[in-house]
């Protein structure tokens, strides 16, 4: 059986954190439907080193249909990143899939946990958009949660089924803001990923707002450590920001991007 199972496998963060629990020697189950938010290409490539290890298994399923029952075991940790990504394409005709993916998707592991023969433990990716407006500077998580998104909300509603599955079922569940992650295999609809496209085509960055919004930047390296670290540790509390706690500014991080690449970078700006 498995150690880990990994959720969004072939995802951004959830490849990342997939090589990492391999490298230490986990039996790890990835679980990725490859859905079509982008490229399946890139989520091959995602799992490129996942697939040369002999402790990796890949199940190609919607985590809704999958065969929980049989794939957990005693001290199983789950790790569940799979998503539907995007704020702005929450809102609208999409937003079906958003609740089917973020919360039915959710309920349905946390009622597999529950029922299965061994405890497992939890582990829920959220998102700091749960925040709202105050998202952009350094927050506590004991502050008031005011998501502006139908992405926001799908994500809060995930955190209190993780905290309800917690108390009334004893299950083992823990939830983790992540705060505007950045690194290699980044979704192409991602800030760096097309602000660094941009550059390298010598094309204007396209900015929403003027650039003196402000985002806790945090490197992927640095959350899939904060993941593992929750999936080893069990403590009291069921809720963890991750971030650096030192926001930029958007400008801040053009100008990076420029000592990066070696020139000045154009801008095109719009309104948020």
């Amino acid at each position: 059986m498995y150690d880990s199972i990994v959720t969004g496998c072939a995802g951004f963060i959830g490849s990342h954190l997939t090589d990492r629990l391999l490298e230490r020697g986990d039996r790890v189950l990835g679980i990725d439907s490859f859905e079509d938010y982008y490229s399946a290409t890139q989520k091959e490539r995602n799992l490129t080193a996942a697939r040369t290890r002999p402790n990796f298994t890949f199940l190609r399923a919607d985590v809704r249909e999958a065969p929980w029952r049989t794939l957990l075991a005693p001290d199983t940790k789950v790790f569940h990143l799979a998503a539907q990504p995007g704020v702005r394409g929450s809102w609208g005709e999409r937003f079906r899939a958003y609740v089917d993916n973020n919360v039915l998707a959710t309920q349905v592991i946390l009622e597999a946990l529950a029922g299965a023969a061994a405890p497992s433990r939890f582990i829920y990716a959220s998102s700091s958009s749960i925040y709202g407006e105050t998202a952009d500077g350094p927050t506590s998580e004991e502050s008031t949660p005011g998501p502006v998104s139908p992405y926001g909300m799908t994500k809060l509603a995930g955190e209190h089924l993780a905290r309800l599955y917690g108390h009334v079922r004893g299950l083992s569940t823990v939830s983790l803001r992540f705060f505007t992650v950045y690194g290699p295999r980044q979704r192409p609809d991602m800030a760096f990923h097309r602000f660094f496209r941009a550059a390298l085509a010598k094309e204007p960055i396209q900015v929403y707002g003027d650039g003196h919004q402000v985002r806790d930047f945090t490197y992927v390296d640095d959350i899939v450590a904060g993941i593992v670290a929750a999936g080893d540790a069990h403590v009291d509390r069921d809720l963890f920001n991750r971030g650096r706690r030192r926001p930029r500014s958007l400008d801040t991080a053009i100008r990076y991007i420029e000592e990066t690449v070696g020139e000045a970078i154009a801008t095109q700006r719009f309104d948020r």
